[in-house]
């Protein structure tokens, strides 16, 4: 059976995740994928995948988000903006179309910014005039470097 993508869950250091349908994504590429073992923060021994880099663009539709998902503060300033202001995206889960197919959590690459632990110096994005939102997750490469005309 062929595994089809409907969406993508991202999920920040703080628990917020925000839900983008595959229809409002533009450019996507997840670079090597692996799997790994191990344990996160005392949980179950488990399978991880972990990714080598990360770059998305999404479109202005995705922007509303779920209340379900996120606190009333990023209502007011949109789900786009929270994600270009907070370098905080840790994981995203890929929602497949087959409900009986479980979903693949990915685990980005991640280093502290600062001793608060919650900004990744990997992460750069950036919100065109037009709305679209560019995100680069990658420890070589930001955001300027792989969109450098938008």
């Amino acid at each position: 059976m062929m595994k089809k993508v409907k969406a993508l869950r991202f999920i920040f250091r703080n628990g917020q995740a925000w839900n983008v349908d595959l229809e409002f994504v533009g450019d996507l590429w997840i670079k090597q994928v692996t799997t790994s073992f191990g344990r996160i923060n005392g949980g179950e021994f488990t399978e991880i995948y972990p990714c080598q880099s990360f770059k998305i663009e999404i479109f202005p539709e995705a922007d509303a988000g779920q209340t379900t998902d996120i606190n009333s503060g990023v209502l007011e300033i949109g789900m786009s903006n929270r994600a270009d202001r907070y370098a905080d995206i840790e994981m995203m889960d890929m929602i497949y179309d087959d409900d009986s197919i479980n979903e693949r959590r990915v685990y980005f690459p991640f280093k502290a910014q600062d001793a608060d632990g919650n900004d990744n110096l990997y992460q750069s994005s950036k919100v065109t005039s037009d709305g679209r939102l560019f995100i680069v997750i990658d420890p070589e490469k930001t955001v300027d470097d792989i969109y450098p005309n938008v």
